[in-house]
């Protein structure tokens, strides 16, 4: 059963290879408006198609920049940490220091 596209259901999602319209004979001649060219619909239909490419290229661009900061953030804290670590560490020598030099003075 080889039938014909409807509009419904054409055979073809290609403009350029459905069946050009043809005009009802109970239209009037020349009611209807003048063929219009299909290059503006090809020009958008073309960068809606890379844009639609492009857009695997942008969310892994942005997967990649938002794994950046995070990495950037974990440098941070863990800069922070060792400073941290290092300052409770030259606090507990200085107390040693003191206490070495309160016992030498008292001695």
């Amino acid at each position: 059963m080889n039938t014909a596209g409807t509009i419904d259901r054409p055979l073809t999602h290609d403009p350029q290879k459905q069946a050009p319209m043809k005009p009802s004979p109970s239209e009037p001649a020349g009611s209807a408006t003048e063929d219009v060219t299909s290059i503006g619909a090809n020009e958008s239909r073309q960068n809606r198609n890379r844009e639609m490419q492009l857009i695997p290229e942008a969310l892994a661009r942005a997967h990649m920049h938002e794994r950046l900061h995070e990495a950037e953030r974990e440098r941070r804290a863990l800069r922070l940490a060792a400073a941290r670590r290092m300052q409770r560490r030259a606090e507990r020598a200085s107390l040693r220091a003191r206490r070495a030099l309160a016992i030498a003075v008292m001695h």
